[in-house]
């Protein structure tokens, strides 16, 4: 099992971070979409725990897309399937490179909306992160809904990045979705 990827397969680092980012970000959506229906009044403390929570996994999302994005940078990308239709093969660089944005694009911001407000984040309990803006009702209200559109524009692309998977699976009967499970079961 190769830690690296070949231009055949992923290898076990990139398949790692994927599932890893995967299931952290599936995590962020539920939460946020949870946290949204909450009371705001009298702050609810199950409201601020979870957003507490979610803030530290929006962390340690932006983290992981950094060291996936270093790695990918490093590391051949496997071929797609040679059958493919041109479109296809575009769409599916598309659908990574937008994946790639929204990553970066969603904890920053939340950073941002955490700063509008003068609500201090803490990075994982060791350290607060400075403010990145001046306080601002206006901001923090713009950045809410900005937040809001950038994680409904992520749960798009999960389901037709799952859905293609599934489709190359279990239609097309091809190695796609196996590259990404082991570095060992595509062909």
């Amino acid at each position: 099992m190769s830690i690296l990827n070949t231009r055949e397969r992923y290898g076990a680092m990139a398949i790692a971070l994927h599932w890893i980012m995967a299931i952290n970000l599936v995590a962020l959506i539920v939460m946020g979409l949870y946290m949204v229906g909450l009371p705001d009044a009298g702050f609810d403390t199950v409201k601020i725990t979870l957003i507490l929570y979610h803030k530290e996994l929006g962390l340690a999302a932006l983290l992981i897309a950094t060291i996936r994005l270093a790695w990918r940078m490093r590391n051949d990308l496997p071929t797609l399937v040679s059958t493919l239709p041109y479109w296809q093969k575009v769409t599916a660089r598309f659908v990574h490179l937008a994946f790639y944005g929204l990553m970066f694009a969603l904890p920053i911001s939340g950073l941002l909306m955490s700063s509008a407000a003068a609500i201090p984040v803490s990075a994982f309990g060791m350290v607060d992160i400075p403010d990145l803006v001046a306080p601002s009702e206006d901001l923090f209200r713009r950045m809410i809904q900005v937040h809001r559109w950038l994680g409904y524009g992520l749960l798009v692309l999960i389901g037709v990045h799952a859905g293609a998977a599934l489709m190359h699976h279990f239609v097309k009967r091809d190695d796609t979705l196996k590259k990404m499970v082991s570095p060992r079961s595509a062909r």
